[in-house]
């Protein structure tokens, strides 16, 4: 076999490997959902209700600073400042309760709560336009994903004004254009032999299937229903579902295909190399999608037909961080542990402050 019949073969095998993913995504999304609110979003609850009790725990011994040091109210300050900040924006704290504990933020804090979101949405959208180029104008934004949403809708219109650019203009004199690169010229010229390769299995495959040719309603109706898959996988640009079309009307012999011209199978392995791209873009984007909605961890590989186990450790996971948070009250329940776990909270608070940080 010829590397391009080699290629051939290992894309359609790739394809059908990224298609069967995509049919596990669907297949097990939904029971992970299912299980996730039934088992993790409880923890959750739990969790964020002990630490709304920490810090009005942490409020009470402040209102009393009498026999704390000043290093240990800063430490108080510190923790509580952090987990109100976290809880004012969880889904688990009701209006009342944010509000509370914005207030509660704005008093022990250096600077109030709106403020410092303020600053660090300014610190984020210059990051971006940074690293994008972009202007992103003074308009206030209301949120992170404000921010991201109108950072990503000028991204996009960023690039059909370049696209528009790029036209020839009616009122002035054409700008000259550079010779295309043989280089240029050649992936052109596989770009338009790999759609009119895709183009003659349609046409072969449309005019077999034409319901006129049938013998009786029966056929038509097959027919018809045969013809619209085909026009679907045309529209597509989907030329593995055009094959296999011809496989089930029998009009070709995949191991014959296989075995074709370099020339024609080189034609074929742009088209599915695209698909397989646009295949493996989705698969991202459904792990991606999962990891988001329900805040997994970066570095977790997310695999649909292991989700079973990744829920596993969700659950560990979140059990752990709601007895350490449980711990954590017990600590305050006499002053000589309290200022035990004191001491550890802001040795554990100047660590992530020496910590580097990483965009």
């Amino acid at each position: 076999m010829t590397p391009a019949q080699k290629k051939f073969n290992q894309l359609l095998k790739k394809i059908e490997q990224a298609r069967a993913d995509l049919q596990a995504w669907d297949d097990h999304t939904p029971a992970f959902a299912q299980a996730h609110a039934q088992q993790v979003r409880p923890l959750q609850q739990e969790l964020d209700t002990c630490r709304h009790t920490l810090v009005l725990r942490l409020d009470t011994m402040l209102s009393n600073p009498k026999g704390w040091t000043k290093k240990e109210r800063a430490t108080m300050r510190d923790l509580m400042c952090q987990l109100a900040a976290d809880l004012i924006d969880s889904e688990f704290m009701d209006d009342e309760q944010a509000e509370a504990l914005k207030a509660l933020y704005d008093t022990h804090a250096e600077v109030d709560f709106e403020s410092e979101q303020a600053q660090s949405l300014e610190e984020m959208k210059a990051t971006i336009e940074a690293v994008t180029g972009l202007d992103l104008g003074d308009a206030p934004f209301d949120s992170p994903e404000d921010l991201l949403r109108h950072a990503q809708a000028r991204m996009q219109a960023e690039g059909a004004q370049a696209s528009a650019f790029t036209q020839p203009e009616d009122d002035g004199p054409a700008t000259p254009r550079r010779r295309p690169t043989a280089a240029q010229r050649r992936r052109e010229q596989e770009a338009q032999d790999a759609t009119q390769s895709l183009r003659e299995v349609y046409r072969k495959l449309a005019s077999a299937l034409h319901p006129d040719r049938a013998s009786d309603d029966t056929d038509r109706e097959r027919r018809t229903a045969l013809m619209q898959r085909a026009n679907q996988a045309y529209e597509r640009q989907d030329l593995l579902a055009l094959f296999a079309l011809q496989l089930e009307t029998e009009q070709v012999d995949m191991a014959k295909l296989a075995r074709a011209t370099s020339d024609r199978v080189s034609h074929f392995n742009r088209v599915l190399s695209e698909q397989l791209r646009q295949l493996q873009d989705e698969l991202l984007m459904r792990a991606e999608h999962l990891r988001m909605t329900y805040m997994l961890p970066p570095g977790a590989r997310l695999q649909p037909r292991k989700l079973n186990v990744l829920l596993a450790q969700e659950v560990r996971h979140w059990q752990a961080m709601l007895h350490s948070a449980t711990l954590d009250l017990r600590w305050l329940d006499a002053p000589g542990t309290a200022k035990h776990w004191l001491r550890q909270q802001a040795q554990e608070l100047k660590a992530l402050d020496d910590m580097p940080f990483f965009f």
